[in-house]
């Protein structure tokens, strides 16, 4: 299991000093802006990790219009779930596979939303099919179509791989998401979607204390998903793809975290 980092595209590519930074050679590209999924863009990115010898393991796109990360306006503006946005976000994400397969990495991965629990609810077969169609295109260019972890429950992503049906699905665990949601155990949801994970985030959090909000995210070890037990699960059924630590704060403290994620894990890994 090798280690790397979230690199946050930006400034026309030229952002992989960030990776190298801490010694490390794999990273997970992030696409916040869709403004920045373009051919020059995608090329500039390649030149750009491969001077600085940093692999992208996979392609996190996102899509433009409005996106709340809680529980009140999060089912209604994330992801392919909400109707009226859907289409757009479809194309978006084809245009994020498109970049993904010009900068080489082997996936794209999303967020795909509030999926209903409930698979008897009237949007339910709309947004499989919104997930089918971006996963289509992604298999018709070579690529891994992979699920994000977080707003989801283990068995939702299950029963929606199930129905999507591609050969090209896979999961982008990150355990911190399903505590921040309340989604989750993320060890014992490796019984569920075990066979699916493709990557991992490396990355901590609490639970959630309020019906309206998400859990906090924390420094790596501090907080309720218990590493070394994981790693360990990890390692028992197989999983041999990369470690890509994730700290969703800024500057100096979130460089700091990095590197103190980077001993422990090689200390867990030990």
């Amino acid at each position: 299991m090798e280690i790397g980092v979230v690199n946050i595209l930006k400034n026309n590519g030229n952002c992989f000093e960030h990776v190298s930074q801490f010694g490390l050679n794999v990273c997970q590209l992030i696409g916040w802006n869709p403004e920045l999924c373009t051919p020059e863009i995608a090329d500039n990115v390649l030149r750009e990790s491969e001077k600085h010898g940093v692999r992208i393991c996979a392609m996190w796109g996102w899509v433009a219009g409005p996106g709340k990360w809680n529980f009140t306006e999060g089912p209604v503006t994330l992801g392919l779930v909400p109707e009226e946005y859907r289409e757009e976000r479809v194309r978006t994400l084809k245009n994020w596979a498109d970049f993904a397969k010009r900068v080489g990495a082997p996936a794209l991965v999303t967020h795909c939303g509030f999926i209903p629990e409930n698979m008897t609810d009237p949007n339910y077969e709309g947004v499989v099919a919104a997930i089918r169609e971006v996963a289509q295109y992604c298999e018709g260019l070579g690529l891994g179509f992979w699920f994000e972890t977080g707003q989801e429950t283990p068995v939702v992503l299950l029963r929606t791989i199930e129905r999507v049906g591609t050969s090209n699905l896979g999961i982008n665990l990150d355990p911190a998401n399903l505590i921040l949601y309340g989604k989750g155990n993320p060890i014992d949801a490796l019984d569920v979607i075990g066979p699916y994970v493709r990557n991992v985030h490396v990355k901590d959090g609490l639970y959630p204390t309020n019906g309206d909000l998400l859990g906090k995210e924390m420094l790596v070890g501090t907080g309720k998903v218990n590493f070394p037990e994981f790693l360990a699960k990890l390692r028992s059924i197989g999983y041999d793809g990369e470690l890509i630590i994730e700290r969703e704060i800024s500057g100096e403290e979130q460089a700091r975290d990095i590197r103190a994620t980077i001993d422990n894990l090689n200390k867990w890994l030990a």
